[in-house]
């Protein structure tokens, strides 16, 4: 086993796309993962077993494998069919026999249809021309076994030298002579435009043995001559033309036209047989629908016919214009909300300015309600004080008046207590006037203590009085407020008051 590789890329999650071909003894395999390529050698008793464990040792870990088969195990003959109805297939099996070296029961075959180029047949007019690949069942079924055996499903199963078409970059039309040498066999491939119309291969000999089977070729092609030589492989490149017997076929000899990721993957390619590794390159790289691929049926990817294919574009695109009539509407109501939305959006911050003034107003507005009620519900001591001078008689003193939410409370000095219960009575402001504890008698005074509520609540009291206005007493018996005739109770102020006032009167007067 002789592993020869580069890697370019480390592993990506794409799996790798590997090709192998089967040289003889020797397995040529090649792995490409996007920019990573790896080329190997496979030479053992058991070549599953060891592919398979070169694998694992690069840490490939492929699914499927394309099959190279080499051009001299392999059957390729033109062949002219006539020109009748009928399945192509059938026609070309029945044909197979002719021209096979073993029986054509034990034949895999496949064909494609070869361009009207060259010289048709003399005496055949309107034939069809196809060009048949075919091998013995036990060589298909032993590249198979290798792949089965190696934990690889089988994708294909071509002749190597017939992907080489792939690193080209095919020309439109001419007649071109490609000559691929692969260690000691050389591999002919005659190209008509980007079409393949014959394959040969021939033993490593000098360039003369080479031109002459080119010849015997054009015969074969019903060509006159070709176009352009290109060399490639194990072959020397081509250098200043000379006078050699290729040359002598009359067409300039140069390397095939490689594409630019033909050259990123020749140059990736490690050292080895060049001829090899490039057909095992090929072989990793066409495309995944091979003209002449000779695997079974039963694994051959399902592929649509042109009628099949025609259908199912017509549902595809039926089934994408009645999505479209349903989606087409909810896009449009879409855009219109996300125009709305958008709107929305730019006015958020005034949105959000006008709500933050509500707010403060709102918060403005509780606090004067609280202020007003506070007014409304407070002690206002002056009238208060005012309307007790106007009362008490002049010999009368006050040493100290509370006032709260529930009345007020007078403590003093008279010649007479008894008398104040009466004036106080006759307040419009006042009621249930008591003394609230005993009076006592000092040299010529007598000491109390009385105690009044408001009349019909503080609120009503406190109303009246503001209303009268200073200087201006209500008359006696008149009712406080028109809540206090009610019988309606405003809340209760939030504090008493205590004040001392002066005496009504000096005293001697």
């Amino acid at each position: 086993m002789t592993p020869v590789g580069l890697s370019l890329a480390g592993v990506t999650s794409i799996r790798p796309r590997l090709g192998v071909v089967l040289l003889g003894n020797c397995l040529a395999a090649a792995a490409v993962q996007r920019r990573r390529v790896e080329t190997f050698f496979v030479e053992a008793e058991q070549p599953s077993a060891a592919l398979r464990a070169e694998l694992d040792q690069r840490r490939l870990a492929p699914r499927s494998v394309a099959l190279g088969l080499p051009r001299a195990s392999v059957t390729v003959k033109p062949l002219d069919l006539p020109p009748v109805d009928g399945d192509l297939r059938d026609m070309v099996r029945f044909e197979l026999e002719r021209h096979l070296p073993f029986p054509s029961e034990d034949a895999a075959f496949d064909f494609v249809s070869l361009p009207g180029t060259g010289t048709p047949p003399a005496g055949a007019p309107g034939a069809r021309q196809v060009l048949l690949v075919a091998a013995d069942r036990r060589i298909v079924d032993t590249a198979l076994r290798i792949a089965e055996e190696a934990r690889l499903r089988a994708r294909s199963l071509t002749v190597a030298a017939h992907d080489l078409v792939a690193l080209a970059e095919r020309p439109r039309r001419g007649q071109i002579v490609w000559l691929h040498r692969s260690g000691d066999v050389v591999d002919v491939l005659l190209l008509a435009g980007p079409a393949l119309v014959l394959s040969r291969s021939l033993p490593a000999a000098d360039d003369g043995v080479v031109a002459d089977e080119v010849r015997r070729s054009f015969a074969v092609t019903r060509w006159r001559g070709c176009d352009a030589i290109w060399v490639s492989g194990d072959a020397p490149p081509p250098g200043t033309p000379a006078d050699t017997p290729l040359s002598a076929l009359g067409a300039p000899i140069t390397e095939p036209p490689w594409t630019p990721r033909a050259q990123r993957l020749l140059a990736a390619a490690g050292e080895g047989p060049r001829g090899a590794l490039t057909l095992a390159l090929a072989v990793a790289t066409a495309g995944r629908v091979r003209p002449l691929d000779l695997i079974p049926p039963a694994l051959r990817a399902r592929r649509l016919s042109r009628r099949q294919a025609v259908t199912a574009g017509l549902v595809a695109a039926t089934v994408l214009l009645g999505l479209g009539a349903l989606l087409v509407p909810d896009y449009r109501q879409s855009r219109r909300l996300d125009a709305i939305n958008a709107r929305v959006s730019r006015l958020d911050p005034e949105v959000k300015a006008v709500e933050a003034v509500q707010r403060e107003l709102e918060r403005k507005r509780k606090l004067l309600a609280t202020i007003e009620s506070v007014e409304t519900s407070a002690i206002r001591t002056l009238p208060v004080l005012r309307e007790l001078t106007d009362l008490l008689p002049s010999d009368a003193w006050l040493t100290m008046l509370s006032v709260d939410t529930k009345g007020v409370e007078l403590t003093g000095q008279a010649s007479a207590a008894s008398a104040l219960i009466p004036l106080l009575e006759n307040s419009p402001r006042l009621e249930r006037v008591e003394f609230a504890s005993p009076v006592t008698r000092g040299r010529d005074k007598e000491q109390f203590r009385i105690r009044a509520a408001w009349e019909g609540g503080l609120v009503a009291a406190m109303s009246t009085l503001a209303a009268a206005g200073p200087g201006t007493l209500p008359p006696a018996g008149a009712p406080a407020s028109p809540g206090a005739a009610r019988g309606t109770t405003p809340p209760a102020p939030t504090a008493p008051t205590a004040a001392t006032p002066r005496p009504n009167r000096a005293p001697g007067q």
